[in-house]
Formats: C-alpha cells, sequence, structure tokens
C-alpha cells in the first residue's frame, strides 16, 4: 500500500525585514510557482496540508495575525498567493524544526500519514532540520528542490544533497506528481 502522503508549508509568512531578506526574496520569487503548484495539486488530490510556521517571538501571535504582519510587510506579493486557508491547519514553531516543541507528529501520527512533503523556506536551515527530524521520527521525506527557498545557494545544494543521501528523501520537481 503506498504511503499517505501530507504537504506541509514551511514559514512562508515572513515580512522579509531580516537582515539576510535579499537574497530569500528573490530565491522566494523563483519558488513561488512551484509551492503554488504544489499546493494545488495537494488540494485537486485531497491531500491533507498544514502550514508551520515561526511566530518570531511574538507568542500571541495566531493564524491572522502571522497573515496580517506578513501581509504589510514589503513583499505581500510573495505572500498573498500561499495565505493558508481557514480550513487548514496551521501550527507555530519556535524553532529551526517544523517537530521540535509543536504538535506536528501527533497531528500527522492522527492523520496516518507515512509520508511528508516538505516545501516553503529556509532549504539550508529550517527544511533540512524538519527533514532530518522527519526521518528520525521514521516518515518518509520527499522535497521538490524546485519548491523551496534559500539564502545561500551552495548551502541549500548541499542541504537538498544532505537529505537525499543521509534520510533517503525522494526528490521530485513540482510539475511532476509529488503525491
Amino acid at each position: 500500500m503506498p504511503a499517505k502522503s501530507a504537504l506541509i508549508v514551511v514559514d512562508m509568512l515572513n515580512r522579509y525585514e531580516h537582515e539576510d531578506a535579499e537574497p530569500l526574496v528573490e530565491s522566494v520569487r523563483e519558488s513561488l510557482p512551484a509551492i503554488q503548484a504544489l499546493l494545488d495539486a495537494a488540494r485537486e488530490r485531497g491531500v491533507f496540508t498544514a502550514y508551520v510556521n515561526d511566530h518570531f517571538g511574538n507568542w500571541t501571535a495566531n493564524r491572522e495575525s502571522l497573515c496580517e504582519n506578513a501581509l504589510g510587510g514589503p513583499h505581500p506579493e510573495l505572500v498573498e498567493p500561499i495565505v493558508p486557508a481557514d480550513d487548514v491547519p496551521f501550527l507555530h514553531k519556535a524553532r529551526h524544526s517544523i517537530f521540535y516543541g509543536t504538535q506536528v507528529e501527533y497531528m500527522l501520527r492522527r492523520e496516518g500519514i507515512d509520508r511528508i512533503v516538505l516545501t516553503g523556506q529556509v532549504t539550508e536551515q529550517c527544511i533540512l532540520y524538519s527533514a532530518l527530524d522527519a526521518y528520525v521520527r521514521h516518515f518518509e521525506v520527499a522535497l521538490s528542490p524546485d519548491a523551496v527557498a534559500h539564502i545561500h545557494q551552495d548551502l541549500a545544494d548541499a542541504a537538498v544533497r544532505m537529505m537525499e543521501r543521509n534520510m533517503r528523501a525522494h526528490l521530485v520537481a513540482a510539475d511532476e506528481s509529488a503525491f
């Protein structure tokens, strides 16, 4: 029986006002069509989808306030196309991994998920650490390298190689069937 997949959107609600925002903005611009393609494919196929986002130290933040904050930044065009729908699970994280101190693993297990497809940002940080934490929790990991954004291309390339080799991540283009 094939693994039941979930699409996890990581850290896409961002104001892009941090010191390394400029290279990230350019990478998000390039990866946004692929991220949207994954979201569309997941919606069309009824694939369980969840957003996990940093709350940037605002312990009272919620979906609405994080969306509003990100849309109020200098690049709302990078946020608007991927704002989570109200019926899509939304969880907060305070560190790099989607699993660290969150209910993500519990949610995935309750939904019968065996395989996660990661999309979002930052490849060489939160995506990499989330893939490692998924792997050690015995989830299959899939990744569309064209649907993740980076700050440093060389580190992102190394992170993708590490995910593929060390975590057995399945790499697939977003316009192919990731699910």
